[in-house]
């Protein structure tokens, strides 16, 4: 899935099939779903999905449970803004 793609199932309100779980999380929590968002990325503990699940945690204010995903994607606590690191998930998310 490329980035256009993407914006414009954002715009339409209707999601893209076979996206990854960080692109449907990432979906859900543009649409104001952040439970939603949270239930999808929720069983899955990679690494990978862990980054997702640590900024959705910095979302709900949470900074010691985001801290906790943080280390389990092996990546430092996020200092840029939720929207800063929002669009760096998208755009690793959308290279794939």
């Amino acid at each position: 899935m490329n980035r256009a793609d993407f914006d414009a199932s954002l715009r339409l309100g209707v999601a893209p099939e076979n996206m990854s779980l960080v692109l449907q999380s990432l979906w859900a929590l543009q649409h104001g779903d952040w439970n939603g968002a949270h239930a999808i990325i929720q069983d899955d503990e990679s690494p990978e999905v862990a980054w997702m699940h640590a900024h959705l945690h910095r979302v709900e204010g949470d900074a010691a449970n985001a801290a906790y995903w943080y280390r389990k994607a092996g990546r430092p606590l996020c200092v840029a803004s939720l929207a800063e690191e929002c669009e760096a998930l998208r755009a690793a998310w959308l290279e794939r």
